[in-house]
Parts: C-alpha cells; sequence; structure tokens
C-alpha cells in the first residue's frame, strides 16, 4: 500500500480523496494555487504545496509544476481527481517516468479512450452499439455546417478531449453550427489545450446512462449498476440518480455487459465510466467513456457500499478486486443535487463571492430511514472564485426506495443554508416537487421543457400558502413575545400584546388569531380549521423547523424590512404579519415600480468581456450576437432582444464587469 498520495486537484474531490487516504492511513498530499491559499482541500492535507498563480492554465493543469510537487513532498502515488489532468496520458506517463504511482486506468487506456473520437470507433470494433456521426476531425466552421447538413439537424458539436459540458454545442441550424463550432473550439483550447472538434446526430428525447465500471490489474471486470443522469444545463449534469427509474434488468444487463466489453477491449483497471444515451424505446447508443472517477460516484457508493477512491488506490498499489460480479447487489436508492455558485433567477449564471453562512445540513442517518452525504470542498466564510468550476457541493439522499429518496432529498435541501453568491438551491427543491420527475419521466432536455422561459421561482399554492401564513404567525408571535420582555418597562404598565392578525403570503391574507398554550401556538385561521405549529426557533434564528399540524417544515427565516423572508421547497416569498388595522393602510399603499433597463445592455455575471460585435451607430436585429462574456471557463454569448441603434459602449473587449454593470446603451 501506498505510504504518501499528492491529490492534483482541488475543491470537492480533492477532500473527498483525502478523507478515504486518511481511512487507509495514507498520508496525504495537496496543491493549491493562489487563490486555494486558504481552501478547505489545503487545510484538511497534511501537507501542502504552491504550484503557482490562480488560471488553472498556470497551475492546477501544469504538469512539470504537479511532478516537481510529488517529488518535493515524497509522495510515491498521485490521484487526479477528476476535471483538469485526470484525463492526461501524457500527465500518467511523466508520473510513470518519475517512478510515481498513478491512481486511475492505463496511458493506452486514457489515450484511446480520453479521444472520443479513436473510442468511437473502437467500441464500434468492439460491437457496441455507437450513435451516427461524423468521426473525423472538423477543421473550420464551413466544413462543420457542409457536415451538419449531411448528417441532419440537430447535431451535437463536441470537443475531443471535453468533458463536464465544455466545448459541446447543439445546433438546429446552420447559423447555430457556425457559432457553435467556434465557441465549443474556443472552450476546448481554453478548458483542455486542445480544440479539435467532431460532430454526431443529437438523439431527440433522450436519456443519458452511464455504467461505472471497476477492473484490476489482473485482468478482472465488473460493472457497478447504472446511473441515472438526464437532468442537465448546458450539458452539464444538475441532478443524478442511482438507479435509473427507466432501465428493467435486461437493459441494465445488455449495457453493462457492452460497457464490461469495451473496457476489457483496452485492457482498463481501475474506476471509469461508459456513457451512453438511451431513447424512448431502451435502444441505447455509447457515447464515450471517462477514464476517471466521476463527479456523480457518491450515488453509486450509496447503492452498492462501496468506496470508489478506496478501490482505486488498491488498484493502483496491484491488488486485486475483492469481489466479483455476482456480489455486486443494488441496495435501495439515491439521489445527489449538485449545489452550484450559478443564479437560477438570471439563467443561471455564475456567481461568484464570499459565502457569509454555508450551514449544510447535518450528514448520516436520520430518523425516517434515509442517510444524508454532502461531498463539499467549501466553508463559511471562503470565497467562491471565478477561476474554477461553479460547484459548491453535492448533496446526496438515500432510502430503500426512490420516492423516499426523492423525499429525503427535499428535507435536506430544506436544511441546506447558503447566503452572500447565488445559487440553485430553490431549482432543486422546485424540480423535487414536480410530478414529472417523481414519476421518473426524464429526458436531457428536462430542464428546457420544464422551464421555457428560465427559472422564475415557485408561487405557493392555497395549500402552501396557508402553512406559510402559520408558521409566518408564529414566528411574527415570538418576535412581539420577545419584544414585549425588554427590560425597563414601567411598572403595572404590561404591554399589550394582539392576538388578532392578517398574515399576506404572496397574492394571499389570511385573517387569524395566535393562541399560545404550553408547548405550541394554535393559529386559528378564519376560513379553515386551526393549525397547531410548534418549533424551537428562536429570533435571530435564520431556519427553524416548524412542525405544523404534525408535518415538519424546514424554512429559512430572514427580516425583510416590515416583512418575513420564507424559504421552503423553492419557495422564496416575504410574508407579512400585520394588525387588522395595519394591514388596512398597507392596501392603500403604492406599488414601487422597477426602473427601466430595457434600452441597456447589462453583464448578467461577473465575468471578462472577451469580444465586442458591434460598434456605436450599428444597427442590430433581434438574436444578433452583441458581445461575448467568459466567466468560469464558459464562454455566454450575449444577443440583442430586438431591433436597435447601438447608441454608446461603455465597455472594452478585456474589462472585468460585475454583474449588472453597464455593456452598451441603444437609443
Amino acid at each position: 500500500m501506498f505510504r504518501k498520495i499528492l491529490i492534483a486537484n482541488r475543491g470537492e474531490i480533492a477532500c473527498r480523496v483525502i478523507k478515504t487516504a486518511k481511512k487507509l492511513g495514507i498520508a496525504t498530499v495537496a496543491v493549491y494555487s493562489d487563490a486555494d491559499r486558504d481552501a478547505l482541500h489545503v487545510k484538511m492535507a497534511d501537507e501542502a504545496v504552491h504550484i503557482g498563480p490562480s488560471p488553472s492554465s498556470q497551475s492546477y493543469i501544469v504538469i512539470g509544476k504537479i511532478v516537481d510537487a510529488a517529488k518535493a513532498a515524497g509522495a510515491d502515488a498521485v490521484h487526479p481527481g477528476y476535471g483538469f489532468l485526470s484525463e492526461n496520458a501524457n500527465f500518467a506517463d511523466v508520473l510513470k517516468d518519475a517512478g510515481i504511482a498513478f491512481i486511475g486506468p492505463p496511458v493506452a487506456a486514457i489515450e484511446a479512450m480520453g479521444d472520443k473520437i479513436t473510442s468511437k470507433r473502437i467500441a464500434a470494433a468492439a460491437g457496441v452499439s455507437t450513435v451516427p456521426g461524423h468521426m473525423d476531425l472538423i477543421e473550420d466552421a464551413d466544413e462543420a455546417v457542409r457536415i451538419a447538413a449531411l448528417i441532419g439537424y440537430p447535431v451535437m458539436i463536441k470537443a475531443s478531449a471535453g468533458g463536464g459540458g465544455k466545448g459541446m454545442r447543439i445546433a438546429w441550424n446552420d447559423r447555430e453550427a457556425r457559432e457553435g463550432f467556434q465557441s465549443s473550439r474556443n472552450e476546448a483550447r481554453a478548458s483542455f489545450g486542445d480544440d479539435r472538434i467532431f460532430i454526431e446526430k443529437f438523439v431527440t428525447e433522450p436519456r443519458h446512462i452511464e455504467i461505472q465500471v471497476l477492473g484490476d490489474r489482473q485482468g478482472n471486470i465488473v460493472y457497478l449498476g447504472e446511473r441515472e443522469c438526464s437532468i442537465q444545463r448546458r450539458n452539464q449534469k444538475v441532478i443524478e440518480e442511482a438507479p435509473s427509474p427507466f432501465l428493467d434488468p435486461a437493459t441494465r444487463k445488455a449495457m453493462g455487459e457492452q460497457a464490461v466489453r469495451l473496457a476489457r477491449e483496452v485492457s482498463y483497471f481501475s474506476a471509469g465510466t461508459v456513457e451512453f444515451i438511451v431513447d424512448g424505446k431502451k435502444n441505447f447508443y455509447f457515447l464515450e467513456m471517462n477514464t476517471r472517477l466521476q463527479v456523480e460516484h457518491p450515488v453509486t457508493e450509496l447503492v452498492t457500499g462501496l468506496d470508489l477512491v478506496e478501490e482505486m488506490i488498491r488498484v493502483a498499489a496491484g491488488e486485486k478486486l475483492r469481489f466479483g460480479q455476482d456480489d455486486v447487489k443494488l441496495n435501495g436508492w439515491a439521489i445527489e443535487s449538485r449545489l452550484y455558485a450559478e443564479d437560477p433567477y438570471r439563467n443561471f449564471l455564475p456567481s461568484i463571492g464570499r459565502l457569509t453562512r454555508y450551514r449544510p445540513p447535518v450528514e448520516g442517518p436520520r430518523d425516517d430511514g434515509t442517510i444524508v452525504r454532502n461531498d463539499t470542498g467549501v466553508f463559511e466564510g471562503g470565497e467562491i472564485s471565478m477561476y474554477y468550476d461553479p460547484m459548491i457541493a453535492k448533496l446526496c439522499a438515500w432510502a430503500p426506495d426512490r420516492n423516499g429518496a426523492i423525499d429525503g432529498m427535499a428535507r435536506a435541501l430544506d436544511d441546506f443554508e447558503v447566503e452572500g453568491i447565488g445559487h440553485n438551491l430553490p431549482f432543486l427543491s422546485t424540480v423535487m416537487a414536480q410530478p414529472r420527475f417523481r414519476e421518473g419521466r426524464l429526458t436531457t432536455g428536462y430542464i428546457a421543457e420544464e422551464f421555457p422561459d428560465g427559472f422564475q421561482g415557485v408561487e405557493p399554492d392555497a395549500a402552501q400558502a396557508r402553512l406559510l401564513a402559520a408558521v409566518a404567525a408564529f414566528v411574527n408571535a415570538r418576535i412581539v413575545r420577545r419584544a414585549a420582555q425588554i427590560s425597563g418597562a414601567l411598572a403595572n404598565h404590561p404591554p399589550s400584546i394582539g392576538k388578532a392578525w392578517i398574515a399576506t403570503v404572496a397574492d394571499s391574507e389570511f385573517a387569524l388569531v395566535t393562541v399560545q398554550d404550553d408547548l405550541s401556538d394554535v393559529i386559528e385561521i378564519a376560513e379553515g380549521p386551526s393549525l397547531t405549529v410548534s418549533s424551537d426557533w428562536l429570533p435571530g434564528d435564520s431556519h427553524g423547523t416548524f412542525v405544523v399540524d404534525g408535518e415538519a417544515m424546514g424554512v429559512k427565516v430572514s427580516l425583510d424590512g416590515s416583512g418575513l423572508r420564507l424559504r421552503w421547497r423553492g419557495i422564496d416569498v416575504t410574508a407579512f404579519v400585520r394588525s387588522p388595522r395595519v394591514a388596512e393602510l398597507a392596501r392603500l399603499m403604492p406599488v414601487k415600480t422597477p426602473p427601466d433597463t430595457s434600452k441597456m445592455l447589462l453583464c448578467p455575471m461577473p465575468g471578462v468581456i472577451t469580444s465586442l460585435a458591434v460598434q456605436v451607430g450599428d444597427t442590430v436585429e433581434a438574436g444578433q450576437t452583441l458581445a461575448t462574456v467568459e466567466a468560469m471557463k464558459m464562454e455566454n454569448v450575449l444577443r440583442a432582444e430586438r431591433r436597435a441603434v447601438v447608441k454608446a459602449i461603455a465597455a472594452k473587449a478585456g474589462a472585468s464587469l460585475a454583474v449588472d454593470e453597464l455593456i452598451m446603451e441603444f437609443e
């Protein structure tokens, strides 16, 4: 077994590898850039080595710096995590020459499977079904348009060395093929240092289902079931689960056996994932093989009971797999939600800044039979940097069945507190409650189909508004009673505490009376039955568990002017609890209208203006490209919403802008 492992990565996955290494009694070495000097993985490791400036191109993907760090620290093995150098064959080769073990597959397998074009040819030769497409490299945008037209739209434009959704575009016409080719090439060059592009047919109404494989150096290979990864945004997975609600045992077995056949074709060992696209009739087609640990590996660990990082380490150390295919059993159901520093109300654009509050739910078994797990690489007070992937954490919930796992995830999301940046917690909570998701009717177009106009938040229905009104009344009663206990009041003049209130939640009003007993409050609502509310919430708490008529609700609570901001199950409302007279006067108050920004192009996220496509005086048409903003290694093209004339340009190419900073104005 290894004595010391260097983790050639950062953030959540570096922390994840460190945990298993410590469990095995192996010393750990972290590497860090300037931006990560105070990062969690640096604090967790036994020692840390600085490797350069903040951009990954000058630190985390510089092979010489990683190898030098491993030598200086005396590490006898390197775990690459995912992303960065994890699928770089040259990196594995250099480590081998330096006498340092690479905790991953053989170089030949990385070369063969890491290149999407080569991998498809090998898969086809091995009898694995593949998607129709043009497997030769595309030289320029004109050729991309010509080939896309021959294959037939829609097509997927993909970077040969891509991964994590980067360097991928769907094109439905010639214009999108031309623009998608250039954007994919730019992203691929920036993220992987490899701008090779190919094109394949895009299968409509597809599911993205992948098979986890694991092999040893002795030639033993097994598959560990599948993961459903269909809920994606911009080709980036958002919610994953294991097993898939779609597969039957026969299809699972066929996909697993093909995945093993492909792995055996390239003499694979270590952990790897074979990704398939599956249509509505359960026909499946090979997409690619990721020769590394996947981001979503925790759901497989939860349903198999295996530690994949431990298995990778043991295989790299020369150990034989301790189990065979017949020993692999799937137990229960697991769901993973990726918590991203992305603002769902701004079309999921990146958000950066300080985590002023970061309180994940308690991990481990719960009284309801579920298990909560949270893999993270951040901490309260830490910074979300513009230089790296926007993922904050991976929240997982396990239960004996799928509905139980969904319910467990919904409760865990309710209990997750994140403040200081934009994040997608409300969106994740919303998906958990959608009938289509609960029924398992998933496709890779799920988000676009269910949220065609983007995520606008969730309006509470009548029953939810009633529950939140009861919570608001309880919170208001606690605040009023606390205020009444202030010291220094005149003797014999006890403050009067009203019992009659008007609660306003969204567009609903509730006339109610609060009655306190020894352990709880009874909220008597004018229309409908009374609700009994109990909680240990106290003024100043940002989160509380409120038991309303026996049902627990995890609600985030904060003051918002004279109102109470309540967040629960994706709902984000400001509730008001007023005396009847104040409520009467409040109805007469005018509503403040937002400022008119219709003639402005504002920067939608913190980022760098990489190009401006227009000049002052130009007439632009709806859909025309105006500017390109790069943030967190992703290019975002800003387009005109309508026909207009450019009046002024306030930003220059290369400028770093904050969110909502002015780029240009129109007449």
